[in-house]
């Protein structure tokens, strides 16, 4: 066991960091958004439709960070396309919404 350790110092550690600071920045983004969203709510009048439009952007950017987290694990080239192709058409969609 002893010899492990004297190849590979620590293997998972630097991977787990990697994916730490992955996981740190993504929840830093959405504390962002969610904050943005909040002025946004305060600011604008609670019509039927404003409350629509809001409940449809925070579906398709649920929708997004879904399809990023299969990209991310995606291996097969034509299921990563159809993933990317996915990705663009959801993130038009968010910024037509006005965000």
């Amino acid at each position: 066991m002893n010899q492990f350790f004297l190849f590979f110092p620590h293997p998972l550690k630097a991977m787990a960091r990697g994916w730490e600071s992955k996981a740190v920045e993504d929840q830093v983004q959405e504390a962002e958004e969610r904050a943005r969203l909040a002025e946004r709510r305060e600011l604008l009048p609670n019509s039927p439709e404003e409350k629509a439009r809001l409940a449809q952007l925070e579906s398709l950017k649920l929708s997004r960070a879904r399809t990023l987290d299969q990209l991310e694990r995606a291996t097969r080239p034509a299921h990563r396309e159809m993933l990317h192709r996915t990705l663009i058409a959801l993130e038009k969609q968010i910024q037509e919404l006005g965000e």
